[in-house]
């Protein structure tokens, strides 16, 4: 039952995380200090990802890359932090499914664990049981072949046969 509840919930937060990734976007073209920042974060994306892609094409690197115009600029890395705050929540989502599922399965190894024990602590009582019996065996075979049968079922002074038919 928590299972499809957990996996709503993951839907749920990262649908609402679009709209913030969204909110984030706008407000981060806003603020002159953070505009200049993320300015500066867009053109060094945009002249890695330039060399990159100049690289596998096998065109040479030494060429000179154009920066961005300053709002393409600022909607490339608004994107791009948009991007990274729904990677985040996708991360973080991914990190706590698997901590919960290792929660899970050290509470069934925990239980696996005392099943076992339980099972080799009632085999140790059952050991126990069959020495007693075993003991108990050897003294009435020991009995019965020093006295004989008679003997050992017609045993004065512990309550016998033979004690009972004279009490009557």
């Amino acid at each position: 039952m928590i299972l499809p509840l957990a996996k709503l919930g993951t839907l749920t937060l990262k649908m609402m995380a679009k709209p913030v990734a969204i909110r984030l976007k706008t407000e981060a073209s806003r603020h002159p200090k953070f505009r200049q920042f993320i300015i500066n974060l867009a053109q060094a994306n945009h002249r890695i990802s330039t060399n990159i892609q100049r690289r596998l094409y096998g065109h040479s690197t030494q060429v000179e890359i154009r920066p961005l115009n300053e709002e393409k600029a600022v909607q490339d890395a608004a994107d791009l932090i948009g991007e990274l705050f729904v990677f985040s929540v996708a991360g973080a989502v991914v990190v706590f499914e698997v901590q919960r599922s290792a929660r899970s399965e050290n509470r069934k190894e925990e239980a696996r664990k005392k099943e076992v024990e339980e099972l080799k602590q009632k085999e140790d009582q059952l050991a126990l049981e069959i020495e007693t019996l075993k003991l108990k065996l050897n003294h009435i075979e020991g009995l019965a072949n020093s006295q004989g049968l008679s003997g050992v079922l017609f045993r004065r002074g512990n309550g016998s046969v033979a004690d009972q038919n004279k009490a009557s």
